[in-house]
């Protein structure tokens, strides 16, 4: 039973939702803002809400009423979600909602099959078929969300200390996917043209590496630079370096899926502690 309850969290998109919030919570801890339940409860049932369309979309359409009891599930929760998502987005203001459409049309074009064929290697039609984007798009995707959203709803001037965390939050997400890439090595199909499929995994990691130093040290080309951040950000490229250093083909179960979506948590965590 646990396990299964535990499953469900995981395969529901709850985790992944919460690791969002973190991150979007991140940001306002960053930036100096005060608690916004509005935005980090939009965060979480429109993440759950977009991972679920995105990853169940193509198996519901066609099996509708052969779906498992597990599947279904998922299903009556996402929609509890989708108007729990609703409900939030009416709370946020004008701007937020503009931008918010933006990236709706993104998570829609992600995995809906409309985009002409030209654009594709196999005989998928979405963003997600499009060989090399996948991770790229939902990068882009989390650095607005956590990054941007927050700070257009409260009103933050954007200046060059949010561009370049919005930078550091991208590459960061990248690496963080790193991991779960490495583990599909095995079930992708060699048109997507994953980053291990391309330069192997050994590159991978070294690339992962790289990209963990070059986000510490952009912290040091803002214009505001608080000591709270940079120990945070000591302790999230050391652990997440940890991270992608082991990972490999056939990881545990549970390696990406739990322990590697948790880091965004662990860094709410420690900027809450430091604070």
């Amino acid at each position: 039973m646990l396990r299964q309850i535990f499953n469900f969290y995981i395969n529901s998109s709850i985790h992944v939702a919460l690791a969002v919030v973190a991150m979007t919570w991140v940001s306002l801890v960053q930036f100096e803002i005060g608690y916004d339940k509005n935005v980090l409860v939009f965060v979480f049932f429109a993440t759950i809400t977009g991972y679920n369309f995105v990853k169940y979309f193509g198996v519901a359409k066609f099996h509708h009423r052969s779906l498992a009891a597990w599947l279904k599930a998922i299903q009556i929760f996402s929609f509890f979600a989708f108007l729990g998502m609703c409900y939030y987005t009416l709370k946020l203001n004008l701007n937020s909602l503009i931008y918010l459409a933006v990236f709706g049309v993104i998570t829609f074009l992600y995995a809906i099959p409309l985009l002409p064929m030209r654009y594709f290697r196999d005989s998928q039609k979405n963003l997600r078929q499009v060989s090399g984007l996948k991770v790229y798009v939902i990068a882009l995707v989390w650095v607005f969300t956590t990054v941007f959203l927050p700070l257009i709803e409260n009103g933050y001037h954007i200046n060059i200390d949010v561009v370049i965390t919005g930078v550091q939050r991208f590459i960061f997400v990248i690496v963080l996917m790193l991991p779960f890439e490495i583990r599909d090595l095995i079930y992708d199909s060699i048109k997507l043209a994953t980053i291990p499929q391309q330069i192997g995994v050994r590159n991978t990691k070294i690339i992962g590496i790289l990209l963990l130093v070059l986000f510490f040290l952009l912290e040091f080309f803002k214009d505001d630079i608080e000591r709270v951040d940079i120990i945070s950000n000591v302790v999230m490229l050391i652990t997440t370096l940890c991270f992608v250093l082991f990972a490999h083909k056939k990881q545990f179960q549970y390696y990406s899926a739990f322990w590697v979506e948790s880091l965004p948590i662990l860094w709410l965590i420690v900027l809450l502690m430091l604070s």
